[in-house]
This record gives C-alpha cells, structure tokens and sequence, in this order.
C-alpha cells in the first residue's frame, strides 16, 4: 500500500524508539509468563478448586490454544480495520479483566473463562500488534532485528521467569495473587503506551475474512483438544466409552477419539487452505495469503518457532508435574526454584544474542541452540531419578535454557522476517508467526502434558517418556534448522520508501 502521498506527521517521525519499545516488550513478557507462572502452582491449584492435573493441564492448554487460534485475525486484518494502537490497548484491556477473573475463579469453569479464554483472547489482540508496531516504527533491517531480538528476549524470559516469579507469589501469597499481578503489569503496560503515537493505516480498510477466521480457528482447536483427549482415553484404543450426551459414540476398545479430533481438525485446516486459495482467484482478500506458505526459508524458520515454544512449555509443565506428584509434594517456589537454572541460562543466552548475531549466521545459530537443548534433555533423562539430588536437574534445565533462549527465539524470529521484502513486511508474517509460536506452547504442554499424567506408565517411567517426546520434537526442529539456508540473506531495500501498513 502506498502512503507516500500521505506521510506520517513529524512527531512520530520524531518519537525515540525507546519510549516505544519498552511498553511493546513488557507486554509480550507478561503473555509469555501467563503461559509458565500456572506449571508451579498445578498441585495448589488443583486442591483449591477441586479439579486434577489433568484439568489444570487442560487450562494452561486451552490458554496457549486459544492465543494461537485467534492470532492470525488480528495479525492479519484487523491491525488494519480497527487501528493497531486500538487493538493493542484494547487486547491488555481484556487481558487484565480475564487476569481479575482468575483471581477471583471459585472452580476450574471460572479460571477458564478468566485464564484460558479471556486472558488468551487478549493475548491474540495484541501481539500482533506489537510485532507490527516494531516493524512501522523501526524501519530499517538492523534497527528492526535489534527490536524483534528485544521483544522476542522478553518473551523467552517470561516464559522461564514464570516459574520462579509465580512460586514465589504462589508461596508468600497465594495463586490467586499472582493473577493479580498480572492484572497491576497489565496497568502499567497501558499507560506505558500512551507514549505510542501511530499514524494509522493510511488509504482503504480491508474487510475480514470471517470464513477463513472460522476454518483457521476451528481446525487448530480440534487438533489440540484432540491431543487432549489422550489423558482420558488414550492415544490408539479408547480406555473408556466415549459418550456425546448419552449416546455412546466410540465404545471402549474402540479408536482413540484423539484421532478422531485431529482428523476433524485437520480437514477443516485443509478447507481453510482451499477457502483463501479460491478468494485469492476470485481477486478478494484472504485471511491470509497462499504466497506466505510458499516460502521455503519462511516455512522452516516457522518449523524451528513451533518446536522451541514446544519443547520450553512442554519440558516446564513436565518438570513441574513431577517435582509436585512423583517426587513428594514440592511447593510452588520450591519448584520455581528448581527450574531456575533454565531461567538463568535464557537471560544468558539473551545477552549474548546481539554479539553471536554479528558473528555467525542465524541459522548456525538455531542449529547450535537446537543441539544445546537436545543435550540438556538428554541430561534430564539421565541424571534425574525419583530419589536423586535436586541438584542434577540444574546441568540439564540450564542448557535447555541456554538453547531455547534469547540467541534461538531471535533467529528464528529473524529468518521468519527477513524471508520476505519489504513490502510485505505487515501483519500477515506477524500474526501467523506468532500463531505458530504459541500453538508450539499448546502443543507443548498437550503432548508431554498428557504423556507424563497418563496412566499407562507411572513415577519415573512417565516423566522419562515425556522427554523421549521432547527429544524427538527438538530433533524435527534440528532437522528444520540444517536446512535452512546457511546464510541467509535479507531481501534487499535500497530505499527507505513509506512505512509497511
């Protein structure tokens, strides 16, 4: 879109892009830690409303599912239709409403609602914006990469800050505090941005695809609540009758309705690809363009998102699961406590990521992260038994947190970038980037989630097979990352030209 005859008014040009910054990496710090803050606290939580685990489990899931199902919409449209600013400020807004709700959730129905739903909805809201946002007002590529690195960093470290942060509130106050402050950050965060003056975009709003926002929705909801499933009735046979009101609909023995959901999901993800392919023809507007899946480089950076966000949720639900069960009961900050060694390794591994980003390239580098993370798993599995020394899960956890951390989460962010020119550098790459990266976290959580709460395999034997899991899910990101391009070059942008809409 060109907005050259419209330019934006000088004191945005003028605006420092650290009063824009900081509000923009807080708040993506305060969705990452929503998403880890719960793990320590799933025992507490769990005996206070009367729920299990697995329903917690299912919480925190829903949480990452509902963030990655509607993150595409705002990414891709509705920055446009509604304002970015808008919809940023409005996204904290009910973000802080679902945080105050959670606080106050007398059962699991109500910390679903607040959490999962409306915490997750505003979380979907403005993300994307933020990304955006990063990108109108740090135009160039260098200043755009320190920018992305800035907030990408803030966002791996809420992810590995969360436990900590959350044991401590959960074991000097009480969970519901710790939802509270949520609440006090959010605050903040929203008078912080009154410092972001956007012009807008400028010219012609698209109109939403509401059909595309449905499929994209729908199908990713199926495949992860399918995922679910598995705690319940297990992954090939169903272990118990399946019953829809008080119709059996899969008898036990049958299939597993785990693939029964997936193939739902997977059907009405594929009607999605064939929904914007046939708008693309008839020269509308899509939810999202076919040419963002063409991309070979694009693709395997959002591969090496997907699986970081998945195995750094999955390892953290695991080991909280199984310091609070297995092992003999560990409080909230005990098992905070315990994880802190991955986030020490991220906040490392973050302010390293600048210098190491001058002297090798992105894709050496989420290789190197990849290989430090399988590592430090490998160690997990290893060193860590029943009656072991808490100690030997610090090597492990803190490896993990050096691989997954601030060098990775960047790059990856970076290739996803920096695969496309610049004029489509907007809201599409943005929004289903970050889909991607939190159906990672959901996925994350379901899978290994499930794996470690079933009751199949116990003690041990459980926590061990979850991280086979997340071995194997770090070696298809391993994988993903030697294809990439060893050198990746950032399409080229001689002109400053106008601003991406």
């Amino acid at each position: 879109m060109d907005t050259s005859a419209d330019p934006a008014p000088p004191r945005h040009r003028r605006q420092p892009p650290q009063g824009v910054l900081l509000p923009l990496a807080l708040a993506q710090f305060i969705c990452s830690y929503a998403a880890s803050n719960m793990n320590v606290a799933i025992s507490t939580i769990a005996t206070d409303l009367g729920t299990t685990v697995s329903g917690v489990q299912t919480t925190i899931a829903v949480f990452t599912l509902t963030m990655a199902a509607l993150m595409i919409p705002p990414g891709s449209k509705l920055t446009d239709i509604l304002g970015r600013t808008y919809l940023f400020r409005r996204g904290l807004l009910v973000y802080g409403v679902g945080a105050l709700v959670a606080a106050a959730a007398p059962g699991i129905g109500i910390l679903i609602l607040g959490y999962s739903l409306l915490e997750g909805i505003g979380t979907a809201l403005l993300i994307p914006p933020v990304y955006i946002l990063a990108t109108v007002f740090f135009p160039d590529l260098t200043s755009r990469a320190r920018a992305f690195g800035a907030i990408s960093a803030a966002g791996g470290i809420g992810a590995a800050a969360g436990p900590l942060v959350g044991g401590i509130i959960t074991t000097a106050i009480s969970w519901r505090a710790a939802f509270v402050v949520q609440a006090l950050v959010v605050g903040i965060v929203i008078l912080q941005s009154r410092k972001i003056v956007d012009p807008g975009v400028q010219g012609p709003k698209p109109r939403l695809d509401i059909v595309g926002t449905i499929l994209s929705a729908a199908g990713l909801f199926f495949v992860v609540v399918g995922i679910l499933q598995a705690s319940t009735y297990g992954w090939f046979r169903a272990g118990q009758d399946f019953v829809v009101g008080n119709t059996v609909v899969i008898p036990e023995g049958g299939i597993s309705p785990v693939w029964v959901f997936v193939l739902i999901g997977l059907l009405l993800l594929a009607w999605f690809f064939r929904h914007i392919r046939s708008m693309e023809r008839a020269g509308k507007e899509p939810l999202l363009h076919t040419r963002l899946f063409k991309n070979r480089t694009s693709n395997l950076g959002l591969i090496t998102q997907n699986m970081q966000w998945l195995v750094l949720l999955g390892l953290s639900f695991v080991v909280s699961v199984y310091v609070q069960t297995v092992r003999g009961g560990y409080s909230a900050i005990e098992t905070g406590l315990i994880l802190t060694p991955a986030t020490i390794g991220i906040l490392l591994s973050s302010m390293a990521a600048g210098r190491l980003a001058r002297r090798r390239s992105q894709a050496t580098l989420i290789r190197a992260g990849f290989i430090v993370t399988v590592v430090g798993v490998l160690l997990l599995l290893l060193w860590v038994r029943e009656t072991s020394n808490v100690l030997t899960f610090v090597p492990g956890l803190f490896l993990v947190g050096v691989g997954v951390g601030g060098v990775m989460l960047t790059s990856s962010v970076n290739v996803v970038q920096s695969a496309f020119p610049e004029e489509d550098q907007g809201g599409e790459i943005s929004g289903l980037s970050r889909s991607v990266s939190n159906l990672g976290s959901s996925l994350g959580v379901a899978i290994a989630g499930t794996v470690i709460v079933s009751t199949l395999v116990e003690g041990n034997m459980g926590y061990a097979l979850a991280l086979v899991v997340l071995v194997f899910f770090a070696l298809v990101g391993l994988a993903a990352a030697f294809m990439l391009p060893a050198s990746p070059v950032p399409p080229r942008n001689p002109e400053p030209g106008p601003e991406p809409a």
